[in-house]
C-alpha cells in the first residue's frame, strides 16, 4: 500500500464549506467527507423532505467517489448522521436504492445538529 494521499476535488459535488477535502485517496482507499443535501451548483441546501436531502447526499457521494475513479459499487463502509432517527426508514429506502446488491456495512448516528440545517449527513469509505 503507498503512503501517498492524493486530494479528490470534483465541481459535480458541492465544494467544501470548511477546511477540509470532499475526498482523499490513500493507497487503494477513497475516505470521503460528511456529504450534506448542498445543490452543487447553486451552493445552499435543498429544499423538500428527508428523501430529498438523502438523494442529494447520495448523488454529492456519487460524483466524488467518481472522481477519485471509484464508485458506490465499492463502498465498504458508510456512517449516516441523522438529526432525527424518526426518519430512519425513509432514509433506508433511499439509501437502499442506491446499494441495491452487497450494501456496504454502516453505522447509523442521530446527532443534535449539522451544518446548515441539514437532516442528513453521510460519508463513506470506498475500494478503488
Amino acid at each position: 500500500m503507498s503512503d501517498q494521499r492524493e486530494i479528490v476535488a470534483t465541481k459535480n459535488a458541492p465544494a467544501a464549506v470548511g477546511p477540509y477535502s470532499q475526498a482523499v485517496r490513500a493507497g487503494n482507499l477513497v475516505f470521503s467527507a460528511g456529504q450534506i443535501p448542498l445543490d452543487p451548483a447553486t451552493g445552499k441546501l435543498v429544499e423538500g423532505d428527508i428523501s430529498a436531502q438523502t438523494r442529494r447526499v447520495m448523488d454529492n457521494l456519487t460524483a466524488v467517489l467518481e472522481a477519485a475513479g471509484t464508485s458506490l459499487a465499492n463502498v465498504v463502509k458508510t456512517t449516516i448522521f441523522v438529526t432525527d432517527l424518526g426518519h430512519f426508514a425513509t432514509i433506508n429506502q433511499v439509501y437502499g436504492s442506491y446499494f441495491t446488491a452487497e450494501p456496504p456495512a454502516r453505522s447509523t448516528v442521530q446527532v443534535a445538529a449539522l451544518p446548515l440545517g441539514a437532516q442528513v449527513e453521510i460519508e463513506v469509505i470506498a475500494l478503488t
